[in-house]
């Protein structure tokens, strides 16, 4: 599994600079008291979930989500939603956010609508745009939305993912996904950076003891702003 090892090692080089202005920028929202919004569509949307109510996560988190772009709700249905038109904006409408808060968006592509149109929502409200995106897939992929999540986003982190995104075997790559992996490296390593820099509203496990108690004043504090902390998603 050294290859493996190795675009790990290589994605966390390339991206110091990248990775050091996310940090200040998110660090800014958080102890200004913002939110940060995380969105993807597709098998991206597993970074939604790695980035929402999750132990040692950020409680300020709101997560960006419609059924109907998840992979769960029905696989092509949802290939073909984030490729249409239209479906993104309402979900940043729906989620209110406001001066101050950031939006982080998760597409190994960057290219089909549903990305790159959160992207301009997030614009048109004047919020701050972290994309985290493969630059190689990206620079081959059709531009289904007439530009790309990299050209709108205010800041890229590259996961470096080879275009297609499998990596074994090495000559002629097939299986291997490495953009979930190397997203969720990149995110941890967002998380200790600002966890050098300040204290944050971090959650506990619920299943250690005096969890739930602990926990309790952040889902107070949040859930005024993050209605998913206390409900469920309609349809």
């Amino acid at each position: 599994m050294n290859w493996m090892h190795e675009h790990l090692e290589r994605l966390e080089r390339h991206n110091a600079d990248a990775l050091g202005q996310a940090r200040d920028l998110i660090l800014e929202s958080v102890l200004g008291g913002g939110l940060l919004y995380v969105g993807g569509s597709g098998h991206s949307l597993a970074m939604v979930l790695e980035g929402f109510f999750r132990a040692g996560g950020l409680a300020c988190v709101h997560p960006l989500y419609t059924p109907e772009i998840s992979p769960l709700h029905g696989a092509w249905p949802a290939t073909e939603a984030e490729r249409r038109s239209g479906v993104a904006a309402p979900v940043l409408e729906a989620a209110a956010p406001r001066p101050g808060d950031v939006v982080v968006i998760f597409s190994n592509s960057g290219a089909n609508p549903y990305p790159v149109e959160l992207a301009a929502a997030a614009k048109s409200y004047g919020l701050p745009v972290i994309a985290v995106v493969s630059a190689p897939s990206m620079a081959i992929a059709p531009a289904r939305a007439g530009v790309k999540l990299g050209e709108v986003a205010d800041l890229v982190i590259d996961t470096l993912v080879p275009a297609g995104d499998v990596s074994y075997p090495q000559e002629a790559p097939r299986t291997a996904a490495l953009s979930s992996l190397s997203c969720v490296y990149l995110w941890n390593l967002l998380l200790a950076r600002m966890a050098d820099r300040a204290e944050l509203p971090l959650w506990v496990s619920a299943n250690v003891p005096g969890g739930d108690e602990r926990n309790a004043e952040l889902l107070e504090r949040y859930s005024v702003r993050v209605p998913a902390l206390r409900t469920s998603f309609a349809g």
